[in-house]
């Protein structure tokens, strides 16, 4: 720092702001911690008020560039910093995932008690220290606006979470939450598994998805039966036991789909994953298998409209992930499919052998194989055209939860006459009318 700027600042918060940068820098693990937005702009302003320019613009710039990143993610300084080390991925949080706290290599927790030690420093300089700070080397008259957020206690925290968060909040060494932050790890995963109920592969890696759909299973009516088969098999999932895949099959827009999706907003508390994986992109099945494996949330793999064509690759690779090989089945893994077709491979008749064909029982073989694809699903549940009944009573389901103020005969007349004119009847279509008698309602009224 240059003469005029030292003597804007004192001696000790010039040594202070210093020893920040070199913490900063002797980070062994948890660089991740500071190379988000956040991060970037809190060492870019340390920088600033280091080395300060005449008129402090470089400065104020900085400050300005750090509190809109902090607003922009809706956090303090300290949340963001606890939040970036509980989901943090680095070579002691992978495996302090599967591995007993006593089991990891001294090394490798040294090195996790001094990083934690740097970042308890980083905790402990405040919004408010930094913008006094910045009020001094800029010469300003009152100090800038300090960046602060009420913390929400609306949000359910885990009792593992709330405890870690609580000792980094008030322990005087953070170097001695080591063993409690490995538990976590261990229970709760690190990195986009941690951030994001769920995802998406894509182009050969996972995608976090901000807004999944809300569907919940009480929105839900008219298949109870596969409904609940369903649940038991998920629950066996999540309670470590082997769970089957699950192939849904039956009638457009009878809810196959929303009954996968309303698993993860019914279950996601209990570290439930839902990744979507579309047909094009099942070819890398094996390899997303495979990454899956061995971390503490359970994971379903859900592929929407299945079917395929002949010589199909994502048909090789699906096979393989059903049927397994050498390598053995991670039991945090099942594969949800829903299809509207039954065979899930395309036939034609001239696929279909000639008995005089000396080829006959190779041809007979090729299209056993076709057919019977499905069956290496070991659940399949079956979701039949809704009749007029369930119709209506999905109809009914729904607008008493969208509270709907029409006398029942009502109600179900324009709902027959919705589903005449439009797409016959279904659960979507249900959903859709029922959506817009309730916009109806709410604009025009009774």
């Amino acid at each position: 720092m240059d003469n005029q700027a030292m003597s804007t600042v004192s001696t000790s918060s010039y040594a202070k702001i210093q020893f920040l940068q070199r913490q900063a820098a002797s980070l062994l693990l948890y660089q991740s911690v500071l190379k988000s937005e956040v991060g970037i702009a809190f060492l870019d302003l340390l920088q600033a008020i280091r080395y300060t320019d005449a008129d402090g613009r470089g400065c104020l710039q900085a400050y300005g560039n750090y509190f809109h990143a902090l607003a922009a993610i809706n956090q303090n300084w300290e949340d963001y910093l606890i939040t970036q080390i509980l989901m943090a991925e680095n070579p002691f949080t992978r495996l302090a995932q599967k591995e007993e706290f006593e089991n990891i290599p001294l090394a490798l927790v040294a090195a996790a008690q001094h990083d934690l030690q740097v970042l308890q420093s980083l905790y402990e300089c405040s919004s408010a220290s930094l913008s006094e700070w910045v009020q001094t080397v800029a010469h300003l008259p009152i100090s800038p606006i300090v960046w602060y957020r009420e913390q929400d206690k609306t949000e359910p925290e885990t009792l593992l979470k709330s405890q870690v968060v609580n000792s980094l909040q008030h322990s005087d060494n953070w170097a001695d939450t080591v063993e409690g932050l490995a538990a976590y790890y261990q229970q709760f995963g690190t990195g986009i598994f941690a951030q994001y109920h769920a995802l998406r592969w894509q182009n050969g890696q996972f995608f976090g998805i901000q807004h999944p759909d809300p569907i919940k299973l009480s929105f839900l009516a008219g298949y109870e039966t596969q409904r609940d088969s369903l649940l038991k098999n998920t629950e066996f999932l999540l309670s470590g036991e082997i769970a089957l895949h699950v192939l849904l099959y039956g009638s457009r827009g009878s809810g196959k789909s929303s009954l996968v999706k309303a698993l993860l907003n019914e279950y996601s508390h209990r570290n439930l994953r839902l990744v979507e994986v579309t047909k094009s992109q099942l070819q890398d099945l094996p390899k997303i298998v495979e990454q899956l494996r061995g971390v503490p949330q359970k994971f379903i793999i859900f592929v929407d409209d299945l079917s395929f064509e002949e010589d199909d690759d994502a048909f090789k690779a699906l096979k393989v992930v059903l049927e397994g090989n050498l390598t053995a089945r991670p039991q945090n893994v099942v594969v949800y499919a829903t299809s509207n077709r039954r065979h899930l491979i395309r036939e034609f008749y001239t696929d279909r052998p000639n008995p005089k064909d000396k080829e006959e029982i190779h041809v007979w073989d090729t299209m056993q194989e076709k057919l019977s694809f499905s069956d290496r699903f070991g659940l399949t549940l079956t979701f039949e055209g809704a009749d007029q009944k369930t119709y209506l009573k999905i109809v009914q389901h729904l607008a008493t939860q969208a509270r709907i103020n029409l006398s029942q005969e009502d109600l179900e007349y324009q709902a027959l006459q919705w589903a005449t004119r439009h797409n016959g009847r279904s659960g979507r279509t249900a959903r859709q009318f029922v959506d817009f008698v309730k916009a109806d309602l709410s604009v025009f009224g009774a």
